[in-house]
């Protein structure tokens, strides 16, 4: 079981270089994407969503791109992975309150309850501001020019 799915690690580390990059202007997909060893196609899709959830802002022309559409230190792990993959849920018993009929008498659903809340917690205790300030870099540089 993956808590943290594949196509949320690329958006994370497409936020990172986001966040990198914060108060130099936009960044293109294009570059993101190169610099994080990211597919373009895959990394346009992740944009959008991260888009679609406020997350990041976008610049329009010949130098837009995007950027983060708040303070890197105002943005956690836990906003990008539910952009992604939607709300964390160990078991779909966890999911609302119609999953299972015998969820009121479970022994199991509160640990894992618990569990969950941890895991989300821990994951909105991160923000990005801290990942790029610990030295979380790119896995390589982009051979294609930003433009400033």
């Amino acid at each position: 079981m993956d808590v943290v799915r594949r196509n949320t690690d690329y958006a994370v580390r497409l936020m990172v270089n986001l966040a990198r990059h914060y108060g130099d202007g936009p960044v293109s997909t294009r570059v993101a994407a190169s610099e994080e060893d990211v597919s373009y196609p895959l990394a346009c899709k992740l944009m959008q969503r991260l888009h679609a959830s406020k997350l990041i802002k976008s610049c329009m022309g010949p130098k837009g791109g995007f950027s983060l559409g708040r303070e890197p230190s105002k943005i956690n792990l836990l906003e990008v992975v539910q952009a992604i993959q939607g709300p964390i849920s160990l078991n779909r018993c966890l999911l609302g309150s119609d999953a299972c009929e015998k969820q009121e008498n479970c022994p199991v659903r509160a640990r894992l309850a618990g569990v969950q809340e941890s895991i989300s917690s821990g994951l909105a205790d991160i923000t990005f501001d801290e990942l790029v300030q610990s030295g979380f870099t790119s896995r390589k540089k982009s051979k294609i020019r930003r433009s400033k």
